[in-house]
C-alpha cells in the first residue's frame, strides 16, 4: 500500500530555500513522490510513498520545533498517485495575495470542529439557532466533484478570484454563521481571516478541511467526492480513491 499525505503549517522560515533543499533530500532517501512547497510564510507538502518511509519523514519533520504540531492527513491507495517529487520555495505556500489574509501577521481565525458542523447540519442551525451556510472557498473544477448540501459555491477559478465572488453575497450572509471549507484547510483558513479582518466577523474555518471532516465524521452532510490534485482524482468520505491504477512509467528526457 502507498500512504497518501497532507500537511501544512504557516511559521515564519527564514531560509526557506534552505530547508527546502533539505526537505527535498530527505524526500528522496526516502523515495517519496509528491510535492514540496516551502515560503517565508510556512510550509505545504504532498508526499506519498512506503508508509513506513511516510513516517519516517514526517517524525523527522514534527522534531523541528516549528513543526511539531504540524497536522498531517493520510490516505491509502494501491497505487502511487504522483510521477515525481517537486521541490519550490514560493512567495506563499497558497497564493492569495491578500495582506489582510496572512495567517503569520494576524492571530488565527476562530476554528469549528468536524463533529460540531455536523451536529449543526443535523439541526439546521448552531447553537445559538443562527443558520449556518457552508462557504466552499474551491474552484469550480474541484467542486464538480462535490460539496456540502447546499453550500454556497462561488464561480472562482483561482483561490485570488474569492474576494471579488463574494462580494454580491456579503450582506445575505450577514445574519448567518458562516463556515468556510476548502479540501484540507489551508485555503479556508486565509479566507476566514481576509473575511473577519474584512469585517465578517460571523465567519469560521473548518478545522482540517473536508479531508479533516472525512477523517473525523464521515461524509454526513457532504455530496459527492472530494477532488484532490493528484492521479487518484478524488477521494470518497471513506478517503478512498476514484482512480487507482499505476502510473506510466517516467520518461526520463521529462525531466
Amino acid at each position: 500500500m502507498i500512504a497518501n499525505t497532507a500537511a501544512y503549517h504557516f511559521v515564519d522560515i527564514d531560509a526557506p530555500q534552505t530547508l527546502c533543499d533539505q526537505l527535498q533530500a530527505r524526500a528522496e532517501a526516502g523515495g517519496l513522490r509528491g510535492t514540496v512547497l516551502v515560503a517565508a510564510e510556512g510550509l505545504n507538502l504532498f508526499l506519498a510513498g512506503e508508509p513506513a518511509q511516510v513516517q519516517a519523514f514526517y517524525d523527522a519533520l514534527h522534531g523541528d520545533p516549528r513543526f511539531a504540531g504540524m497536522r498531517v492527513k493520510t490516505s491509502l491507495s494501491e497505487h502511487q498517485p504522483f510521477a515525481r517529487l517537486k521541490a519550490k520555495v514560493k512567495d506563499e505556500i497558497i497564493s492569495f495575495r491578500r495582506a489582510d489574509g496572512q495567517p503569520l501577521d494576524y492571530p488565527r481565525a476562530p476554528a469549528v470542529d468536524p463533529a460540531t458542523v455536523q451536529r449543526w447540519l443535523r439541526q439546521g442551525h448552531d447553537d445559538a439557532g443562527k443558520p449556518v451556510v457552508m462557504l466552499d472557498t474551491r474552484n469550480l473544477q474541484e467542486v464538480a466533484h462535490g460539496t456540502f448540501k447546499d453550500a454556497l459555491v462561488l464561480p472562482i477559478e483561482k483561490f485570488t478570484d474569492l474576494p471579488q465572488a463574494l462580494a454580491p453575497h456579503r450582506q445575505a450572509l450577514q445574519d448567518s454563521t458562516v463556515v468556510s471549507f476548502c479540501t484540507g484547510g489551508i485555503r479556508c483558513e486565509k479566507a476566514a481571516l481576509w473575511m473577519r479582518n474584512d469585517g465578517m466577523d460571523n465567519v469560521l474555518q473548518l478545522d482540517g478541511g473536508i479531508l479533516g471532516y472525512f477523517e473525523a465524521v464521515g461524509g454526513e452532510g457532504y455530496e459527492g467526492r472530494c477532488f484532490v490534485f493528484d492521479e487518484r482524482v478524488a477521494l470518497d468520505a471513506e478517503l478512498k480513491p476514484l482512480v487507482d491504477q499505476p502510473l506510466p512509467e517516467p520518461n526520463p528526457s521529462a525531466f
